[in-house]
């Protein structure tokens, strides 16, 4: 039998809400256009409809309630030791809502992907619709980055921008950045399973040169 020139990558993805990047990968996954197996997917929060879009998809779930420790270290030990079980090539943060220790991030490095709702390093941290209208910008949008130490830091692998237009609340314009996470998201944990993305001394490269400080750009103009 044929055998693929390159295994799928094994991805954990970490959540806190509703999934609907989760929900992005599950479905590029199916289709065979992304290269990934979800080994598991885990929640701090109990009950979250992240967690039955993995169930519905046959994927193994766990939650691990941040409100069960002490502190955010032994969280994130114990958070470690669950994640390394399913010995994942790739780690992936969609909407998981905790900021992580220095030693977790370090344990990840170069293996752990994010996605931020802004052109960072603008707006880092959360509410960052309403704070892109309220400092007038003209462009909005969303980044794929590895995760680093420095929160909503590490180097940018793409970025979409939107336009921010006449009208726009932070829900509309938060509904027009969601779709390109749906459209990023899987092409960034594709270019990685492809072995085209990496990260290399605290620098992002794709396919060996070095990537500009917002990363890869697509600019969107749908309404």
């Amino acid at each position: 039998m044929p055998t693929s020139s390159r295994p799928q990558l094994r991805v954990v993805v970490l959540i806190s809400g509703s999934g609907s990047n989760l929900q992005a990968l599950i479905d590029g996954a199916n289709s065979g256009e992304l290269p990934i197996e979800i080994a598991a997917v885990i929640s701090n929060r109990p009950d979250v409809f992240g967690l039955t879009r993995a169930k519905d998809a046959g994927i193994v779930t766990q939650v691990l309630d941040h409100k069960g420790f002490a502190s955010r270290e032994t969280f994130d030990a114990a958070l470690m030791q669950t994640i390394d079980h399913y010995q994942p090539d790739l780690v992936v943060l969609a909407g998981f809502m905790r900021i992580l220790t220095p030693e977790f991030t370090r344990h990840y490095l170069g293996r752990m992907l994010n996605i931020h709702p802004s052109l960072l390093p603008k707006f880092q941290g959360l509410h960052t619709h309403q704070r892109a209208l309220d400092a007038g910008e003209s462009h909005h949008g969303v980044t794929v980055h590895f995760v680093t130490a420095e929160l909503d830091g590490g180097p940018a692998a793409i970025q979409a921008r939107v336009p921010v237009l006449p009208g726009d609340d932070a829900t509309q314009l938060a509904k027009r950045v969601q779709r390109q996470e749906h459209i990023i998201y899987p092409l960034a944990i594709k270019w990685f399973a492809q072995g085209h993305l990496v990260m290399h001394e605290g620098k992002a490269l794709l396919n060996g040169e070095l990537l500009p400080a917002s990363g890869y750009q697509i600019e969107a103009n749908e309404p």
